[in-house]
């Protein structure tokens, strides 16, 4: 017989930079991570820099129209090549502290002097770099020597949760159009955050206007808890709105078994997937201390409904408050991981039971680099 109160991780994990280190390092530096949208670096030249595990990242689209990426570091004397958060250069990236300058596949291909150096090999001096896939419309990366397998770690997420990759096939992410995109900064440790949307133990408690909508979430259970399980709208719910009233037109691949329905995918280690009828949210998380994570929300709806100028603030509104309303959730918890209260850890009730399977994963990641359960 299973204990009603199982154990969490211990308040250290949240709070200790020597953990957040380790994390860093073995977690976010070894894994795939979904970096940017595909539309941030539409055009050969676009860039966009972002922060994975301790290293800046160079994400741009080469002139074949593939994504890069390269460690954000010039090959000359390690000066931060790109500055900015996003831009487009014309040919080439340029350093500004000594002006070698690389193209947009990484080569370098110029700087002072250089025809003088003709024993420098101008590939092994290009930028560092950096295992690239494009999927469900996002630039993933992996900072690993050798990455691990995208079909099993990402996409086996997704089957892991709905039960096979045609359910989320259906919603065509990579054709939808980024309709808003909001970014969070928060005050607390990304474990908290990963734990919050994992459970809806807190749903009937801080989320009326989610519970409205998803009635079946005042029950405490989350509709990850089941595999291929959506939560259904409720019977006077028109939309995936703040207000339950009509969104906007739906995907027209879904099969019926999805309409009115909400269906969320934790993709390990920094991303979430919500799918609704009309239009995804994409949550992505870049962990920058023990205590502050910056979490990127993106509403991706049809091109024809973006292009039409549609109203899609009751759409943006729904999530946004229930991200405001986690997110200050989290923030509260976190001062109290350093508590001798909490110096042993927590509790997870029934419903919560399966983020104990995320804490081991935490510790079987960091493979015995921290001291402690």
């Amino acid at each position: 017989m299973t204990a009603s109160l199982q154990p969490t991780l211990a308040g250290r994990y949240y709070t200790d930079p020597a953990i957040f280190a380790a994390e860093q390092e073995q977690i976010f530096e070894k894994m795939w991570f979904c970096a940017a949208r595909g539309s941030d670096v539409a055009a050969p030249g676009d860039f966009r820099t972002v922060t994975v595990g301790r290293e800046s990242v160079l994400i741009t689209r080469g002139r074949d129209g593939g994504a890069r990426a390269f460690l954000n570091v010039c090959r000359h004397r390690g000066a931060l090549l790109c500055a900015e958060e996003s831009g487009s250069v014309k040919r080439t990236f340029r350093c500004m502290y000594h002006a070698w300058a690389y193209d947009t596949d990484g080569t370098l291909v110029a700087a002072p002097n250089l025809v003088k150096m003709p024993d420098v090999d101008r590939v092994e001096r290009g930028l560092r770099r950096v295992h690239v896939r494009e999927w469900l419309g996002y630039v993933w990366v992996c900072l690993a020597g050798e990455a691990p397998s995208f079909e099993a770690d990402v996409m086996g997420a997704c089957v892991e949760r709905l039960g096979d990759l045609a359910s989320i096939d259906r919603y065509q992410l990579d054709s939808l159009r980024l309709g808003r995109r909001i970014r969070y900064d928060v005050k607390a440790n990304w474990k908290l955050i990963i734990e919050n949307f994992m459970e809806c133990y807190h749903c009937s408690t801080i989320h009326p206007e989610l519970v409205h909508v998803l009635p079946e979430f005042a029950g405490g259970y989350a509709a990850q808890y089941y595999v291929g399980h959506g939560a259904e709208f409720g019977p006077d719910v028109a939309g995936f709105t703040v207000d339950g009233s009509a969104g906007q037109a739906a995907i027209d691949t879904i099969t019926p078994e999805q309409d009115r329905r909400y269906y969320a995918i934790t993709i390990r280690p920094q991303v979430f997937v919500n799918l609704v009828p009309d239009h995804a949210i994409m949550h992505r998380m870049y962990p920058m201390a023990a205590d502050r994570t910056i979490v990127e929300c993106d509403w991706l709806f049809r091109p024809d409904v973006v292009e039409s100028g549609a109203d899609l603030d009751p759409s943006v509104e729904l999530f946004d408050r229930v991200n405001r309303q986690d997110f200050a959730a989290c923030e509260r918890c976190q001062p109290g991981m350093s508590s001798r209260a909490y110096a042993e850890g927590g509790v997870l009730v029934p419903s919560e039971h399966h983020i104990a399977t995320f804490h081991d994963w935490v510790r079987d990641r960091l493979g015995g680099t921290v001291l402690g359960k």
